[in-house]
């Protein structure tokens, strides 16, 4: 069966600014970004990014403000992602099983990809993200700087969740 990274946006693909990031000059691929998803899809990963989006139900911007990040990251990773899940809605405006910790993104993408969970994992910057996997049988890595113990499978970033956790030894 195939098999698929899930990826979380801000903070594990594009730099953490800790407000919304929606304007594509504010829109920074973190370094090894681009090498660590290659190296995925060479081992015949989908790459599909399952990302909040919130500030679209609170008004501050659009669905087509995100669209146009993601475009900036396919370019810079020479259009290699697969599908892009976001979740428009806010707790605070509206409430929705679409946004993570709830998995209702991941198993649309499952559905559509016909991906092998067990063969899957999540790659994300918060405890949020290892719960929608875990909600679906997916393994995660939590990326950025969290105490060690957090969670069982932690990487500085998503170039380091692939090759320490993701990827076969001499598949690296």
């Amino acid at each position: 069966m195939p098999k698929a990274i899930f990826l979380d946006r801000d903070g594990v693909l594009n730099v953490e600014r800790g407000a919304y990031t929606f304007k594509t000059e504010d829109f920074d691929v973190c370094a090894g970004v681009p090498e660590a998803l290659t190296l995925l899809k060479q081992q015949g990963y989908y790459l599909i990014v399952i990302t909040n989006q919130g500030g679209i139900a609170k008004g501050l911007y659009t669905k087509e403000h995100v669209l146009a990040c993601h475009e900036k990251l396919q370019q810079a990773c020479g259009g290699i992602l697969d599908a892009l899940y976001m979740a428009p809605a806010h707790e605070s405006v509206s409430a929705s099983i679409a946004r993570k910790p709830d998995s209702l993104m991941l198993e649309k993408a499952m559905a559509k990809f016909n991906v092998d969970p067990a063969q899957c994992w999540m790659v994300g910057d918060q405890l949020r993200d290892m719960q929608a996997a875990e909600k679906v049988g997916v393994k995660g890595v939590l990326v950025g700087d969290y105490p060690a113990g957090t969670h069982p499978f932690q990487a500085e970033n998503l170039l380091e969740a692939a090759t320490r956790f993701i990827l076969p030894e001499g598949q690296k």
